[in-house]
């Protein structure tokens, strides 16, 4: 069977670094926003190229406490892509806004810009721009839009660590920005970790301090907050992985390339690869076909495994029975047949052409 995604492999890859990593932090005596978290969010920051970043509990807190600490008005829209993972949404229905979802462009799965304006109401106050599958989104366009609006953006970067927009990485084209370090994440921990990066000092300090019961000072809490830290163990862990993150992305681009280059079923609908392959880390490689169902079914025969990213979309979900009534009919086919093949940075030659092979003789 070639897995989906071997995170065993890749993780025991950098086991004698991670093992020793975990024998520091043991050995420290401390476990919650010591030396290591401090020196990972030094790094990550650098390695975005923003001024800070602070470590969060996970993906949907970064999203949230990214959210919060812009201090919107209490009836705020936040414009946000139909055909996003649901935790993009919940994000901003959680932090008590609304979300406005507005179709992608077709081509490259992320926000269209210039659906945006048909989607602004006097409440619109932000933008919450999501890097789908890897890819980054049209930001020039999207934040020209939103500069003449004058809205903020929010970066949802889960899926894109590294992928650049013309030598600038994503996570510092924005207001703010959120990452997740889930582990099938192209940076991804032991288990949950998030991280929040952004050039404003004010917006800084107040993550830090919503992400911490509220607190800069012991027992003293200035704001309502909440407990959501990146632990000492994640990060050490990610502070190694980091180191190779930039080879693993290299290595997805590959893949995706040999695909793009070889895989010819005219039944299968490929990503069109971007003009600056560097914008693209490809956490998702995500083929399209009316014959999902069946083309799955063949590719497990083939002993290859996929996933599918995502069969409903956020406003079909039960969560959102307010917005049942949206027709957005991009959306709705996009999710009905999405399939996401194969896409690990330990893959083998052998193993890409064994897709690509048994993507071709699929047959209806």
């Amino acid at each position: 069977m070639i897995k989906f995604l071997n995170l065993k492999e890749i993780n025991l890859r950098h086991r004698d670094e991670l093992m020793q990593a975990m024998a520091d932090v043991l050995d420290s005596g401390f476990y919650v926003r010591g030396q290591q978290y401090k020196a990972f969010c030094e790094e990550f920051a650098a390695y975005c190229g923003t001024d800070h970043a602070v470590g969060v509990a996970n993906g949907l807190d970064a999203l949230e406490v990214a959210i919060q600490a812009l201090d919107l008005p209490p009836d705020s829209e936040i414009i946000v892509p139909a055909n996003t993972y649901i935790a993009s949404v919940l994000a901003i229905s959680n932090c008590g806004f609304t979300p406005v979802l507005v179709e992608p462009d077709e081509k490259t799965y992320n926000l269209d810009p210039e659906k945006l304006a048909q989607a602004l109401t006097p409440k619109t106050k932000a933008i919450l721009v999501v890097h789908l599958y890897g890819r980054a989104a049209d930001m020039v366009a999207i934040n020209a839009f939103a500069k003449k609006n004058d809205l903020f953006v929010i970066e949802d970067c889960a899926q894109a660590h590294g992928a650049e927009i013309d030598g600038r990485r994503v996570g510092n084209w924005s207001d703010i920005a959120a990452f997740s370090f889930y582990p099938g994440k192209n940076l991804g921990a032991l288990g949950d970790g998030g991280a929040i990066a952004t050039n404003n000092p004010e917006f800084a300090r107040k993550i830090s301090s919503l992400s911490n019961y509220g607190s800069f000072q012991k027992y003293v809490n200035e704001v309502k907050g909440r407990n959501s830290r990146l632990d000492e163990l994640q990060a050490a862990i990610l502070r190694v992985k980091l180191k190779y993150l930039d080879e693993d992305n290299e290595k997805r681009r590959i893949i995706a390339e040999t695909y793009a280059k070889k895989i010819s079923n005219p039944l299968i609908t490929i990503p069109q690869l971007p003009d600056n392959r560097l914008s693209a880390v490809w956490h998702l490689y995500v083929i399209r076909t009316p014959e999902r169902e069946a083309l799955q079914s063949h590719l497990d025969q083939a002993g290859i495994q996929t996933l599918c990213h995502y069969p409903i979309p956020p406003h079909q979900q039960k969560a959102y029975a307010e917005l049942l009534h949206l027709s957005l009919p991009l959306t709705e086919s996009i999710h009905q047949e999405v399939l996401s093949l194969p896409m690990d940075p330990t893959m083998t030659h052998e193993d890409v052409e064994s897709v690509v092979d048994a993507v071709n003789a699929f047959k209806i």
